[in-house]
């Protein structure tokens, strides 16, 4: 080791290298440990001095120093190569663990419908020693799980996609897109023989009550509205909703179910609202109310007053409708509290009717510059 009364020679350039280190907040802390510790020993201060200055040990102070008069400035403030123990776990035991973790444990003959990291280092201890994998022989859960994360493979965890059963998808979307291409031409144009909604239902709206009152917003309890967690259902009802893409007005009607017959209510309803001579697009989906015998009758009698434009399965985000439903979710439904299904739709038709006070017109502007 180095002794005291040795002292450091450091050029310019390292003083303003380390102190550039010492001063960093992006360097890594050991980095600027270490230049610290260099600078403190290059002014005078002893071993013992910088360690009691920095709460650590002397034989750490004393090995920077040692390696800065071994192999200069920039050596010190890293770690030096090591050879490193081989690993026990060889590279193709580790690939034969990840193939097992690729795979359902149902599909080895298991119960199991996912992994846990228990469960799987159980049976890699159990196959591996078959499989002539001796490493694997104690391994446990925490070392499968170091094993798993260094490839990002997640056997625990379950992730949803949806897969495209329509296989006129892309047609039925450039549809859509057409439509909404058309509306924008039609702002332009002062008279208008065409009005575009887009229609859905949101079915299942639940009517909850609360058991006990609400307690009013107290700064000494946390600042928020205190509700009591028990609560109870007075039913649901479905809105049957529409949006013009011209006015940003909206349509709805609010019922107990959702079936042929009330959409044929409904555009029964935008049938009173437009003049006669206007014809009426709508973009709604492939619900079977909306494709039944008796809206099929009800449209065969008012031949050229409404025309479906119909999005593609698993396609909805496609209709703008959906952005009114979401906004209604997050500002109106989100923590509502009723004493009854008419309250509730009392508070839905009131929230619709401020909102057609100042409506907000829906632009569609994904993919449409390709239309």
């Amino acid at each position: 080791m180095v002794k005291k009364e040795e002292k450091l020679k450091l050029s310019n350039e390292e003083i303003k290298l380390l102190e550039r280190i010492k001063k960093s907040r992006t360097e890594k802390a050991v980095r600027i440990e270490r230049a610290k510790y260099i600078l403190d020993w290059y002014g005078g201060m002893s071993i013992y001095g910088i360690a009691k200055k920095y709460k650590t040990n002397r034989p750490k102070i004393q090995r920077t120093i040692h390696k800065v008069k071994s192999y200069g400035v920039r050596v010190a403030l890293d770690d030096l190569p090591r050879s490193g123990k081989k690993p026990v776990i060889s590279k193709e035991a580790r690939m034969w663990l990840l193939n097992i973790a690729c795979q359902k444990p149902k599909e080895l003959g298991l119960p199991y419908e996912v992994w846990t990291m228990n469960y799987l280092a159980k049976y890699v201890r159990k196959k591996g020693k078959e499989a002539g994998w001796d490493c694997f022989e104690r391994i446990g859960k925490g070392t499968v799980a170091k094993l798993l994360a260094k490839s990002n493979i997640k056997p625990y965890k379950v992730r949803y996609y949806q897969e495209r059963r329509d296989k006129d998808f892309e047609e039925k979307m450039v549809q859509v897109l057409c439509v909404y291409k058309e509306v924008e031409l039609l702002r332009k144009d002062k008279e208008k023989g065409l009005v575009v909604v887009c229609y859905d239902e949101k079915p299942g709206i639940q009517a909850i009550g609360n058991v006990a009152e609400d307690l009013r917003i107290d700064p000494l309890k946390g600042g928020t509205i205190l509700r009591d967690s028990h609560y109870k259902r007075h039913g649901t009802i479905s809105l049957l909703g529409a949006i013009d893409l011209l006015t940003g007005n909206i349509h709805i009607i609010l019922r107990d179910k959702h079936r042929s017959e009330e959409f044929i209510e409904f555009l029964k309803h935008l049938d009173t609202i437009y003049p006669k001579e206007v014809k009426i697009k709508v973009v709604l989906d492939n619900h079977s109310a909306h494709t039944s015998k008796k809206t099929r009758d009800y449209l065969r009698d008012r031949t050229g007053r409404f025309e479906f434009i119909f999005t593609p399965k698993h396609g909805s985000w496609l209709n703008l409708i959906e952005v009114f439903f979401s906004k209604m979710a997050r500002t109106l439904l989100r923590w509502i509290r009723v004493s009854s299904k008419d309250e509730l739709k009392e508070r839905i038709l009131k929230y619709v009717e401020e909102l057609n006070k100042e409506p907000v017109i829906f632009r569609w502007r994904y993919k449409l510059d390709e239309i």
